[in-house]
């Protein structure tokens, strides 16, 4: 089969021409497989699509139009009503990020207690310091008042999960810059659930080149220089 080591980008399958070589064409939307409700997404056109499937076919065949250039996944989930973000609550916004990592990788970290595959040796001896400290705060829905406290109390435990995160994030490629691509996955989760979150994105870009630098996250998560 030509097609079966033949890389096509999202929106796009692997076609074999007449000659028998292989060739990547737009994926047909209507063509794409089923899809669980869960599995819906909305794009930027604010329009529901049954999958990413669906999602990047559609661009693929709007392709070199306006429409095309404008369209991206926006979130995970079915279009919705997100309200806008105000300046105190992007203020507040870092403080339940940072105890959100944390939280993050205090499970993968339980998790690997009996099983190893998400963490690297590294990672865990990291993590299982910060795990050994963490029995004051439990995850869960904390007031402002009581996340800060405690960033400032426990200042050491939060640097790491916010380097560790950029660190997932920055891999097409490696270069300590994240680019809108790389960050989507992270802001299409949570959009749904932290709506300040394209605003944090976008105003943690401080030189406004299309591009969060390290110093710019860790500037954005008040991780000092």
């Amino acid at each position: 089969d030509p097609c079966r080591n033949f890389h096509c980008k999202r929106g796009k399958v692997c076609h074999v021409d007449k000659e028998g070589k292989p060739h990547c064409v737009c994926q047909d939307p209507a063509a794409c497989p089923a899809t669980k409700d869960y599995e819906h997404v909305c794009g930027t056109d604010n329009k529901t699509y049954d999958g990413t499937c669906q999602l990047f076919g559609t661009k693929c065949q709007l392709e070199g139009t306006k429409m095309g250039r404008q369209l991206h996944l926006d979130y995970m989930g079915s279009c919705k009503y997100i309200p806008q973000c105000t300046d105190y609550e992007v203020d507040q916004f870092p403080l339940r990020m940072r105890d959100w990592l944390k939280n993050i990788l205090m499970q993968y970290y339980e998790r690997e207690l009996n099983t190893s595959g998400i963490l690297t040796e590294k990672q865990r001896s990291k993590v299982k310091k910060i795990y050994e400290n963490e029995k004051r705060l439990t995850a869960g829905d904390h007031t402002v008042e009581l996340l800060l406290h405690d960033f400032e109390k426990n200042y050491h435990m939060y640097v790491y999960p916010v380097h560790w995160q950029f660190h997932q994030l920055d891999q097409h490629p490696v270069d300590r810059l994240l680019t809108h691509s790389e960050l989507a996955p992270l802001r299409a989760s949570l959009v749904p659930m932290e709506h300040c979150i394209t605003r944090f994105f976008h105003e943690c870009d401080g030189d406004q080149d299309k591009l969060v630098a390290l110093k710019e996250w860790c500037h954005c998560f008040g991780i000092k220089e």
